[in-house]
This record gives structure tokens, sequence and C-alpha cells, in this order.
């Protein structure tokens, strides 16, 4: 068993451990698309033997709290009755969660409420190579709903934990995750490694393993803020901005990717696995194409921790040189 899954497994020991052995609290979603200004029905469940007065908090991608509702009881409750402020404020304040509370504990992943709003659309400049951006209306139309999740990402060198920021990138994290769950990676290789003259990144995601394949559709550029740091997992393209399917990379060093902000959909951090990133990396090449490719075996979707009391993202080896090693 390598170092990160049993880490992996550590952190769901502690969940038990923090629950007294017993299943959590957890709010659920009755569905994954609400309109605007309709019932927004949620399941609150709540184990045997929990005494604790049962609450939800509404929390920002920082997790400040912004609203709560004290004295909740199990069973279906209407989320949009409960905080009318998810219709009022038309999705102006981005991503938002819903976390259940036993007592004063965040217990149970968040359900992750994504404002379904029109977003703007990237244009290349083919003569300078900057990127502008084609405003849309800003039209509301409702939620996006689902439990949080991580990504579980095996591979041939180990496991890699994802932490999911759709608070940056919410459509690509959601595609991302949907090709995951639906076997995508599976038995996929990393057909591009490049860590000359600097530590870049590691290139994943097309079933063929050359390059040029994909899923057979293609998503928008999103306008991410997220930084291309070590760990981070990010879209790669074509030429073509609005070129982004399938196709992955994770950075190695700050000192390399740091360029690619704002022009790449960074949506996701490793919160585990740094060791096998660097292990990755590591595999000899032939200029970018490994000899022997290490490969995805699964990418599957865990439970996220509850809101607040996750792991910090990994940070890259203090003796790691942006030139290498």
């Amino acid at each position: 068993m390598s170092l990160s899954h049993r880490i992996v497994l550590s952190f769901v020991a502690a969940a038990t451990l923090l629950s007294g052995g017993r299943a959590m609290s957890q709010i659920s979603p009755d569905r994954t698309y609400y309109g605007i200004d309709r019932p927004f029905p949620v399941r609150v469940a709540n184990p045997a033997g929990n005494e604790d007065a049962l609450s939800i908090r509404l929390l920002d991608a920082s997790n400040v709290e912004l609203e709560r509702v004290d004295s909740v009881e199990p069973g279906q409750v209407d989320l949009a009755v409960l905080f009318p402020s998810l219709w009022e404020t038309k999705g102006s304040r981005g991503v938002l969660y819903a976390q259940m509370y036993a007592g004063d504990v965040a217990t149970g992943p968040a359900i992750v409420l994504q404002p379904m709003i029109s977003q703007s659309y990237a244009v290349l400049d083919q003569r300078t190579g900057n990127l502008s951006w084609t405003p849309n209306p800003r039209t509301f139309t409702g939620y996006r709903a689902y439990i949080e999740k991580d990504v579980l990402m095996t591979t041939s060198e180990g496991d890699i934990l994802f932490r999911m920021r759709p608070d940056h990138a919410p459509n690509t994290a959601w595609n991302f995750m949907q090709l995951g769950a639906g076997g995508f990676y599976t038995d996929i290789i990393f057909h591009r490694i490049v860590t000359k003259p600097n530590r870049f990144v590691i290139q994943a995601g097309d079933p063929l393993g050359e390059g040029s394949g994909g899923p057979g559709y293609m998503i928008d550029l999103e306008d991410s803020k997220l930084p291309h740091d070590f760990g981070v997992i990010s879209m790669a393209r074509s030429g073509d901005p609005n070129s982004n399917g399938s196709q992955i990379f994770v950075c190695l060093s700050r000192e390399a990717t740091r360029a690619l902000d704002g022009r790449y959909t960074a949506f996701g951090q490793a919160i585990s696995g740094a060791d096998v990133i660097n292990k990755l990396a590591d595999t000899p090449l032939n200029g970018d194409r490994p000899v022997n490719p290490p490969s995805i075996k699964s990418v599957k979707l865990v439970d996220a921790a509850p809101r607040g009391t996750g792991v910090a993202p990994v940070k890259a080896p203090s003796s790691q040189s942006a030139g290498g090693r």
C-alpha cells in the first residue's frame, strides 16, 4: 500500500473517530439541477443515537459563514425556504456550500451550490497571442447542486488525492468529475512529461496516448484565478482556448508554470500524493515522451471532508528547485 493511500485511509479513520464510530449526519440534494424561484428540496439524514442539534450553514468558498438555520429536523427540507437569499442574490455570491453541523461540529460533506450563470467567452488574438473575454449578459437560471467530492487518482506509481475547486472553475471541475466517475481515465498513460530545463508538467487524458485525442467534445476556457503551482491540476488544450476536453496536466513547480495563469483552466489541487507526482515526473524520458509511460489506473470520486476540516494542498519538496534534479 502506497504512502498516499495510507494517508487517504487515515482521513476516513479520522472522520470515523470524530463521529464516535457512527455514520455522520449529512445533507444531500434530491436532484442535480434546481431552476430559479422553484422549490429546492434536499434531504437531512441523522444517524440513530445522535442527540446534537442539527443546523445548516451557508458558507462561501473561504468557509466564511454567510447564513445559518438552527434546529433543522431530519427528513426533506426546502433549502430555498430556509435560505431565501439563494434566489434573491441571483448567484452573485459565486459558488456556495451548504454544510451540515451537529452541535458545533461540521459533519458530512457539504452540498456544492454552483450558480448557473452565462459565462464570458475567451477569444485569442492570433496576431499577438493575447486572450480577451467576450462578455455575455449574466443570466442566472438556478443552481447545480451536488455532494462535494474529492478525486482519487490511482496511478502506476501510487495515489494522488485532488480537491476540486469549483469556486474557480465550476464547469471544468464538473466535467472532470463526470469523466472520472464514468471511467474515462481508466488505463490512460501519461504521454507527456516535461522536466527540462525546468520541472514543468505531467500530462495525460488522451485515450490514444498521443496527445491529440479527447472525449468527443470540447468545453470553453474558464477564467480561473487559481494559480498554477505544484500539485495543481489544469486543463490541457490546443491553440484554440476553447478546446478543453479530457486532457489534463499536473504542475511540477510554480516557477515554471506561472506563465500559464489566466491562459489555462486550473480547477483543483492535490491534497496528498506529492511523492507520487514526483515519481511520475522522474520517469526516464526520450525528449518529453516517457520511455515506459506511467499510467492512470482509475479516477474515482470520494466524499470530501466537511468544510473547514480538510488538509492543506501539498507543497513541493523544499529541496526541489525549478531546474529539477
